[in-house]
């Protein structure tokens, strides 16, 4: 961005496929630049869209399970000197299998994307924005976060914390003039479940599931309105979620364990 833009700036982690990748769309249709960021090389063609929707585009390659990868995308945003409008923290995955076969060191490293790298980034966007006493910040957690998640051991808790974390700092924030909203997606027809290695599971091809570009819709609208956390689907999705605040924890825990159950091999 060599020339000065008048549109606001917004970044977006995990923009390259999926829910983040429709959310930055959403974005740059509606009148911002993009700092979006990705693992991949796909980071490179997915900036070629957004800016086909309207957007000037950094995209960054990095690995936000590292370290230095959350200070590459900051040294970015940085890099701009423009001021970061809106920041949508939406990295993360899952680990399907029983946790007696998972490994650890992939755990970890799901730990260390889904929950360190958002503590991280966090924390340079919010005291950013509260310098500038502006900005909305949206952090995407799950539906799982509401449950156990038993065949996703890890995933589940991860989620409980980004939703919880989210929550606490928007409290925080409120009188420096930044907005935190929290999007809390159901089962979303991306490459989720797939890249988690749940094919084998009631999640794998077949399932209906929602709209990502629904479920992205409702995340845009949800931190441009402000709003403390919207769950990330259709009405049965809602519905799954008010159920979910009565029903034991013993009782979810063994439901959910018979859709993320791998099947028996024949």
């Amino acid at each position: 961005m060599s020339t000065p833009s008048p549109r606001p700036l917004a970044l977006v982690t995990g923009a390259s496929n999926g829910i983040g990748y429709e959310i930055a769309r959403l974005c740059a249709a509606n009148g911002f630049d993009l700092v979006a960021t990705g693992r991949s090389g796909k980071i490179e063609e997915a900036a070629e869209q957004f800016t086909r929707d309207g957007a000037d585009v950094v995209p960054v390659r990095a690995d936000l399970s590292a370290a230095d990868g959350v200070e590459t995308v900051w040294e970015a945003v940085e890099e701009t000197g423009r001021p970061l409008a809106a920041a949508v923290l939406n990295a993360g995955r899952s680990i399907g299998g029983a946790f007696l076969d998972t490994d650890l060191d992939d755990e970890l490293s799901l730990i260390a994307l889904n929950v360190t790298s958002v503590v991280r980034l966090a924390k340079h966007v919010a005291r950013h924005m509260a310098a500038h006493h502006a900005g909305k910040i949206l952090i995407t957690s799950s539906l799982s976060a509401t449950l156990p998640t038993p065949y996703e051991t890890v995933y589940g808790p991860s989620r409980a914390f980004t939703r919880m974390f989210a929550l606490g700092l928007r409290e925080e924030l409120k009188e420096n003039g930044v907005t935190v909203t929290t999007l809390m997606p159901g089962a979303t027809d991306s490459d989720f479940h797939a890249r988690a290695g749940m094919n084998d599971t009631a999640f794998g091809p077949g399932m209906k599931k929602n709209s990502r570009k629904e479920v992205a819709r409702q995340g845009f609208v949800a931190m441009m309105e402000g709003r403390a956390e919207v769950v990330g689907g259709d009405a049965a999705t809602k519905r799954t979620a008010i159920e979910h605040r009565f029903l034991p924890e013993t009782y979810k825990a063994a439901r959910h364990a018979t859709k993320a159950r791998p099947r028996p091999r024949s």
